[in-house]
Order: structure tokens, then sequence, then C-alpha cells
């Protein structure tokens, strides 16, 4: 869809796991632990909403037994947040901008 993730980047205070500033899209991916802190996760991401981002949360396991589906959930949420359709990979690029260039 032609985003740029970051991953391990300082969002207020707090480090996110990966972070697209352009559509302002925090993905957190969750092991065992975070079972035992779902209050403090739950204020952090308000915190984040509030700061006008949309996060989601997967568990380390889904990520890894339901790859596509954590994309399809990612990629309905970028076109959620999107409010013109995303230009596909390689497009807007000086390098296919027509011109030669």
């Amino acid at each position: 869809m032609g985003l740029k993730f970051k991953r391990q980047k300082p969002v207020v205070h707090y480090i996110i796991d990966f972070v697209c500033f352009e559509p302002k899209l925090i993905i957190e991916i969750d092991g065992g632990q975070h079972a035992e802190q779902v209050a403090y996760d739950h204020r952090r991401d308000q915190c984040l909403r509030g700061e006008g981002f949309a996060v989601l949360r997967f568990w380390n396991n889904q990520l890894l037994t339901e790859t596509n589906a954590v994309l399809e959930s990612i990629r309905k949420m970028v076109l959620t947040l999107s409010p013109a359709p995303l230009p596909q990979a390689g497009e807007g690029s000086k390098a296919n901008d027509g011109n030669g260039e």
C-alpha cells in the first residue's frame, strides 16, 4: 500500500512496536506478559488515541499462525483511516513520474 512503518519508535512517552505516521497507525505485537498488564495497556492505548493514533494489538502467536488475517486487519484499518486512495507501491516516486527522471 506504499506505507512506511517504523519500528521501536518513541511516540508521546512510549516506545511503539510499529508506527506509520501517515495515516497515524500504531501496531503492537504482544507477548504473554501483556496478559498481566491489561490495565496498563488500556491506559497506554487511550493516551495514544488521544494523540490521534489508531492502535491495533495482536498476540505474538496470532501473528505467527494467522499472518494473513493480521495483515488483512491492518489493511482494513489503513483504508478506514485514509481519506483518499493510497498510491500503490512504486507510484508517485520520481522514477515513475513519467518524466524519465
